[in-house]
């Protein structure tokens, strides 16, 4: 598996707010089928902005830097999106002027195991769905940006 496969792996790892060592994010990515070092998962975590924080039961784990899970994507949702149409394995999200690469970029650092990428425009975003699954994200997309 490449690097961008595993930075991937990392960031979904972190968006769980679980990981509270490099020991233990090296035995999660060993478990997905990752072949790596200590070196690797810090050179991976530099390069993706991770920091450790505290929190509010005062232990400590790491979080990606302006980023805080899915809360990010739901404010993202709530604040832009003028509306989200699925289409077969496919999403259509409209948003103001300008918006579309905030929406899109939060959806890219969710972890919504249904998405396989976005593209974004100005004001229109096109979720890439699995298997057919543009209902399943549509909904889910909306849900979360009710709040």
């Amino acid at each position: 598996m490449n690097g961008a496969a595993r930075r991937r792996a990392i960031r979904r790892f972190l968006a769980a707010g679980t990981v509270s060592s490099q020991a233990e994010l090296v035995n999660a990515l060993k478990e997905q089928g990752f072949e790596v070092t200590q070196a690797t998962v810090s050179r991976d975590l530099k390069a993706l902005g991770a920091s450790k924080v505290r929190g509010v039961d005062g232990g400590l784990s790491y979080t990606l830097r302006g980023e805080s899970g899915d809360a990010g994507l739901a404010k993202a949702l709530a604040e832009f999106v003028g509306g989200i149409q699925p289409s077969g394995n496919l999403v259509v999200i409209t948003t103001p002027p300008g918006a579309a690469q905030v929406v899109a970029g939060a959806i890219d650092r969710s972890s919504l195991d249904d998405v396989l990428g976005t593209v974004a425009g100005d004001d229109t975003v096109l979720v890439v769905a699995r298997n057919g699954g543009g209902k399943r994200v549509a909904k889910l997309l909306e849900q979360i940006g009710a709040g």
